[in-house]
């Protein structure tokens, strides 16, 4: 038998695969599949959650920002409530003020108690997802010692569930506007 005729009748032939091989390539595939879209999910809920963690922690350091301008302009501030709220005096000249004699208050709302609490200035939220309520701790000015000081400390969290995934700032702001 010629070479020529073996391969003609080899291509002539109306072999294929059978069942199980079908079934078990099916299998692989669907396994290798799954495996995929199980990893690019993950990732896109990891890419989801580091976002909001991102805006959530750029939203404190800008609220941050924007009170420690206020209370370096400062002439007094009244701590109120359990350190969950403080009244800023921001004199007539600071650009806040409007030009006259102001009164600003910030407060820590919660939004689900012992979780989670918004930063408000004046009931508008400027950060969110904090996890402690008692974010002020003011010390007065100490007469011909000190001038008055006011600590913020934002734990921030976006997921209470995982303490792990904690941030923390902490901003110490002097009173400058306050005597000696």
């Amino acid at each position: 038998m010629s070479v020529l005729h073996k391969l003609r009748r080899r291509l002539a032939g109306q072999g294929g695969y059978s069942m199980i091989e079908l079934l078990m390539v099916t299998a692989i595939l669907g396994t290798i599949l799954s495996a995929v879209t199980v990893l690019f999910v993950q990732a896109s809920n990891a890419e989801f959650d580091m976002n909001r963690r991102f805006q959530s922690q750029q939203a404190a350091r800008v609220a941050v920002d924007k009170m420690r301008r206020e209370i370096h302009c400062a002439s007094s501030i009244t701590p109120t409530g359990v350190s969950s709220s403080i009244s800023v005096t921001l004199p007539a000249q600071c650009p806040s003020s409007g030009g006259s004699l102001t009164t600003v208050t910030y407060d820590m709302n919660p939004v689900v108690v012992g979780q989670r609490y918004t930063l408000r200035r004046n009931n508008v939220i400027l950060a969110d997802f904090s996890t402690l309520q008692s974010a002020f701790d003011y010390a007065a000015p100490v007469p011909s010692t000190s001038l008055g000081m006011l600590t913020v400390t934002l734990p921030i969290n976006t997921n209470p569930s995982k303490p792990n995934k904690q941030w923390k700032l902490v901003a110490p702001m002097v009173l400058r506007n306050t005597t000696r």
